[in-house]
């Protein structure tokens, strides 16, 4: 197999199109070429929420535009690519289709071989991008419809320690920021309007604290959250400017409090499951860039004599620069895949454990 390797990477997911070349020569830290990203967020404003329909169909028509842009950045051509890595799940269907038949197309056209990557393995392995992160680690991937606490061992071994039974924290954050009238995505919304508020205000539940192990839940939050608006709206005939801020703020606390306690106990038991600390603690998606979340975890890593590593912001939320990473490491080890690569809805990192949400003909939910 060549030492130097040189990989396109497409994702498609659910509203961000993007394309990204990644280059790794011999044993050295894998180099980032180009990555971009189309957004999506002007398509679905007016819904409160990405509609798959819309999505769907502006993946189809921008994932050829957005690889043409990605090697035109990196002044490549698809004769200098050795391999095509793309996202086949789990996502929405339309959009991982879209993205699948893509890289089919290019796979078929160029001659070249294509790579199907676990979108939760490209979150779970973005630290290797950026940092010189060793296996074993303890992986937080906290995204829009995710969140796990995972002992990552390699590129296809991962074990869930515990995880969200309900809404995950980006949904979370969304339907936040919807019942505050705020501008969708909401996690950035949510924690601009946190920054003027007061988190001592109301006083929201930390869910399941109270019981043994690392699972979360964030549907009851966000139910007192809406509850408490409603008081407010009853008692003044609305909600002030301060009090959407004071909301936003303690709805915020809250779940930094539970991702934090959450996380202390999901590194006594990845201890205990391996007798041995893990190389860092380790946070990725789109919840990483909340800047109150992100600090809490690294003063716990600073008070455990852990290092703490997440990576840069453009490479927390979706992107395809962590596609082409877990494509290329599973192309060095030997995991090819052919025109037979289906998208997939569902697809569950840890293969054995129970699932936590369910399942049905789609199979397990998480």
């Amino acid at each position: 197999m060549k030492r130097n390797l040189t990989i396109l990477g497409l994702e498609s997911s659910c509203d961000d199109t993007a394309a990204a070349i990644l280059r790794q020569s011999g044993d050295d830290q894998p180099v980032v070429l180009s990555s971009v990203v189309y957004g999506q967020t002007e398509l679905h404003a007016d819904f409160g929420g990405v509609v798959p329909e819309i999505a769907a169909r502006a993946h189809a028509e921008k994932l050829d535009l957005c690889v043409e842009e990605a090697l035109h950045r990196a002044r490549l051509s698809l004769r200098d690519i050795d391999a095509i890595a793309v996202t086949a799940g789990p996502g929405l269907i339309g959009g991982v289709l879209a993205g699948v038949m893509c890289a089919k197309g290019l796979a078929a056209g160029a001659g070249l071989p294509l790579i199907g990557v676990n979108h939760l393995a490209g979150h779970a392995l973005t630290p290797r991008l950026s940092d010189d992160l060793q296996y074993p680690y303890l992986m937080l991937l906290a995204s829009g419809g995710h969140c796990q606490f995972l002992v990552v061992r390699d590129q296809d071994d991962f074990t869930r320690l515990g995880g969200t039974i309900d809404d995950a924290p980006g949904e979370a954050f969304d339907k936040t920021a919807h019942l505050l009238g705020l501008p969708q995505p909401g996690g950035p919304t949510v924690e601009a309007a946190a920054e003027r508020g007061d988190e001592k205000r109301f006083d929201f539940p930390r869910p399941l604290l109270d019981r043994k192990g690392c699972d979360m839940s964030f549907s009851g939050l966000k139910t007192a959250l809406l509850r408490a608006r409603d008081a407010l709206i009853q008692q003044q005939g609305g909600l002030r400017k301060q009090d959407v801020a004071d909301l936003a703020a303690s709805f915020q606390a809250a779940v930094r409090d539970v991702m934090v306690e959450k996380a202390r106990r999901a590194l006594r038991y990845f201890r205990d499951q391996t007798g041995a600390n893990p190389s860092a603690l380790a946070v990725a998606g789109g919840v990483a860039a909340n800047r109150s979340i992100r600090a809490a975890l690294e003063q716990l890593c600073e008070s455990e004599g852990l290092r703490f590593t997440a990576p840069p912001l453009q490479y927390c939320t979706d992107n395809a620069a962590m596609i082409a990473l877990a494509g290329l490491e599973r192309y060095r080890a030997g995991q090819i895949d052919d025109m037979t690569l289906a998208a997939r809805p569902r697809w569950p990192l840890d293969q054995t454990s129970a699932p936590m949400l369910g399942g049905g003909k789609k199979g397990a939910k998480a």
